[in-house]
Parts: C-alpha cells; sequence; structure tokens
C-alpha cells in the first residue's frame, strides 16, 4: 500500500477578473485530500472506497488511470480516498485529488515522484473531466503549496515557475504561473467559513461577462482588482498583515458589486469582520466560501458559526503534496 496527501486551496485575490487577464493570487490551505492505493487481486475490476469504481463518474481518475497505469500492464488498484477538504465548495477538493493519486501511482509505479509533474498531470486530468476547460491554479497551488500567482503575462517581479497551455478545439489557451515567498506573523491565520450553499462557477462568470459587454465602461472595475491584487501581493511579502486585510476586503466590495457575492455569504462576511484584519469571498461567488485574516481565529469561527456557517482555521504555508508513510510520517515531495 501507498499513501500521498494534497492539500485544498483558496484564493485571496484576484477572482473573476483573472478571466480578463488580471493576476489571481491563491493560497494552500491545512486542510487535505489523502489517496491511499493497493494492488488488487482479488478481483479484476478497480475498487474505490470498497464498491467497483465507475470510471464514468470519476473522469479525471479514468485520466491518470489511462497516463500512468494503463490496462494490460498492470494489475487493478484499490483506491481509498478520504479527506478535510469540503466538497464543491472552491477550496480545490478535485484538483487535490487529482494531484494525491499521481504522487500516489508514481510512488506504487517507483518512479520518482515530484510535484512539478503532478501539477502538470493533474491539470491535465482536470481539464479532461471540465471538457476541457480548467485552470491550472488549483492544481499548482495543491502540488507546490504555499502561494501561487497566474496570469496571462509573465510578472516581472515574482518567480516565474512555469507556462501552461490547453488546447480546446482552434482555441489555445496559455497562462503564466509564479510563486513568492511572505512573510506571515505566526499569530495570523486564515479563517475560512462555508455556506453550504454550492454555487455554479460557470453561472458566475457568464453573470460578469453579460454585465461587462453590457456596460463596457465597468471594465475599470476589473482592472482594480488587478491593482488590489498586485497590493495584496507585496504587502504578503513584506508581512504587512493589515495593508494584507485591507486588499481582502476591498477586493470584496468590487467583486460585490460586480453581484458575484449572495446574501449567505454577506451574512458570514458581516460577522466574521469585527475579529478581522480583512474579509472577503473566495472562488467564483453566488455561495460556497468566504474567509476572514484574523488574529483571532476563534474568535472569528465562533462568529461565523453562529451565523449558520461552518468554519475552521488554517495556518498559511502549508506543504504541498507529499507521500505519506504507513507507519504516518510524512516526506515532503521535491
Amino acid at each position: 500500500m501507498v499513501k500521498a496527501s494534497a492539500p485544498g486551496k483558496c484564493i485571496l485575490f484576484g477572482e473573476h477578473a483573472v478571466v480578463y487577464g488580471q493576476p489571481a493570487v491563491a493560497c494552500s490551505i491545512n486542510q487535505r485530500m489523502v489517496v491511499e492505493l493497493e494492488e488488487e487481486h482479488k478481483f479484476e475490476s478497480w475498487r474505490l472506497d470498497g464498491g467497483i469504481l465507475n470510471f464514468s463518474k470519476h473522469p479525471h481518475i479514468r485520466f491518470l488511470k489511462d497516463q500512468l497505469w494503463p490496462d494490460g500492464e498492470h494489475s487493478p488498484l484499490k483506491i481509498r480516498i478520504r479527506g478535510t477538504v469540503p466538497t464543491a465548495s472552491g477550496l480545490g477538493s478535485s484538483a487535490a485529488l487529482s494531484v494525491a493519486l499521481v504522487a500516489a501511482l508514481q510512488q506504487l509505479k517507483k518512479e520518482k515522484v515530484s510535484a512539478e509533474a503532478a501539477g502538470l498531470l493533474s491539470h491535465q486530468a482536470e481539464a479532461f473531466a471540465q471538457g476541457g476547460k480548467a485552470s491550472p491554479i488549483d492544481t499548482t497551488t495543491s502540488a507546490l503549496g504555499g502561494f501561487i500567482v497566474l496570469s496571462d503575462k509573465v510578472e516581472e517581479a515574482l518567480d516565474h515557475i512555469g507556462e501552461r497551455t490547453l488546447q480546446q478545439g482552434d482555441e489555445t489557451t496559455t497562462w503564466q504561473l509564479h510563486s513568492f515567498q511572505a512573510e506571515i506573523p505566526e499569530d495570523t491565520f486564515l479563517v475560512i467559513g462555508n455556506t453550504g450553499v454550492h454555487g455554479s462557477t460557470s453561472k458566475q462568470v457568464a453573470k460578469v461577462a453579460k454585465l461587462l459587454a453590457e456596460h463596457p465602461e465597468r471594465y475599470v472595475e476589473i482592472e482594480a482588482i488587478g491593482s488590489i491584487a498586485r497590493k495584496g501581493i507585496e504587502a504578503l511579502r513584506t508581512g504587512n498583515m493589515k495593508l494584507v486585510g485591507k486588499a481582502m476586503t476591498e477586493n470584496h466590495i468590487v467583486l460585490r458589486s460586480l453581484g458575484v457575492s449572495s446574501p449567505d455569504l454577506e451574512k458570514l462576511i458581516k460577522a466574521a469582520a469585527p475579529s478581522s484584519l480583512g474579509v472577503k469571498l473566495t472562488g467564483s461567488g453566488g455561495g460556497g466560501c468566504m474567509i476572514a485574516l484574523t488574529k483571532n481565529p476563534e474568535q472569528t469561527v465562533g462568529a461565523i458559526e453562529m451565523e449558520g456557517g461552518r468554519a475552521f482555521i488554517s495556518p498559511f504555508n502549508s506543504p504541498g503534496v507529499r507521500i505519506e508513510t504507513l507507519s504516518s510520517q510524512d516526506d515532503s515531495v521535491q
């Protein structure tokens, strides 16, 4: 048996504006997805959590099986999945699962396991599962951990870590990926509040596109988000958490003006604000999660849960994909 895990992620800055060429900033969170693999000798079919694996319901697993463990060359596998990343919440649970599965499959094949390879293959798997459309920010953040910036150009002030390209029909999409080191005080945390309401990413993206098509003058708000994201990055790099929080709140105000917040999100954001340095929705909006930057995490969690949300605390700089031994000692992947 082999075991690997990978973290979820949240978006700190840049939702929706990234579609129009502005940078988006993600960071890994403490919640993780764990994949255990073992060769199946009793049955002739793949197994998932004790039952027969239906690949049509898990296209990302099918893609990675075909790439790394094709039928005819290897025996079927038993897969066990567990984790603490809430599903369908905008926190990258699917990406974390794909990243952890790549690492586990490579380990089972006794190949070198690398975070870069896990990020690349898992992005391809997510694109396959989503019909050719998938941003690499979730999978890259899950694979590498820390802070990742996605842009349509090379950001000179950041560490450029690579390019991702997807081909869909006649259309080619290219992204530039970056990382940076942040100075985070030990007493500062993220609190993530989950509304429990599933927000449709495609619906929210279409809503913003319609707004901009009807009111081109509102592109200034997209540019404002990009400016806020860059200010937020610089504040993170210098450890100025007061400015980070201010940028988060400013980012949310613009997102709210674009119509992608919701009453459920606003209720949790209002509850968390008094004990936080900054608050905002995270992800596409319309539901899903909000985040708070805080030095009083327990108080912030309590405030969110008093309003019906489910909340948890995450430190910054959570490690990326890693191999976990059966003795529960973890080995980071380089």
